[in-house]
């Protein structure tokens, strides 16, 4: 089963996420990447931090885990920004691609108000965005941390 580590970093009640044009489509996604052989969850989580964002992170909670269908699993995690400079990533989809060809992925991190969420139908994962409103209007210390979704 393939693992994918993903982040929930917020502040100033906005959530980072990540712009993507690809194949003639525009959405957004939660930072994260897979889990290389040999890696935990949150090592991945706060590796895929720094070359989606640029920004250090520290996990201070599993906040859930995703299903997707029988081959797939993604763990989210609620972290907290300790240094970097956001929008200064240095993975591969930044470094190794051009933005001015059609055929190239475009990568863009941006910070989104929370309460405008509920206006973007293409926040993937959904289930992520709907936990993030949830916890904005209740409080993430009133929720319980963990939701399998």
């Amino acid at each position: 089963m393939r693992t994918r580590a993903g982040i929930v970093l917020i502040q100033n009640n906005k959530v980072a996420l990540i712009e993507r044009h690809r194949a003639g489509l525009d959405y957004f996604v939660f930072p994260g990447g897979g889990v290389n052989e040999g890696e935990s969850p949150e090592q991945a989580a706060i590796r895929e931090a720094m070359e989606e964002l640029g920004v250090e992170v520290a996990i201070q909670q599993k906040v859930a885990e995703v299903k997707v269908g029988l081959k797939s699993r993604q763990v989210y995690f609620l972290v907290e920004q300790t240094g970097g400079e956001f929008g200064t990533g240095i993975g591969e989809e930044y470094t190794d691609s051009d933005s001015y060809s059609p055929e190239e992925e475009i990568y863009i991190p941006i910070w989104m108000p929370i309460e405008e969420l509920v206006y973007h139908q293409n926040v993937y994962p959904t289930d992520i965005a709907k936990l993030v409103m949830k916890a904005d209007r209740e409080g993430w210390a009133e929720m319980d941390w963990f939701e399998e979704l």
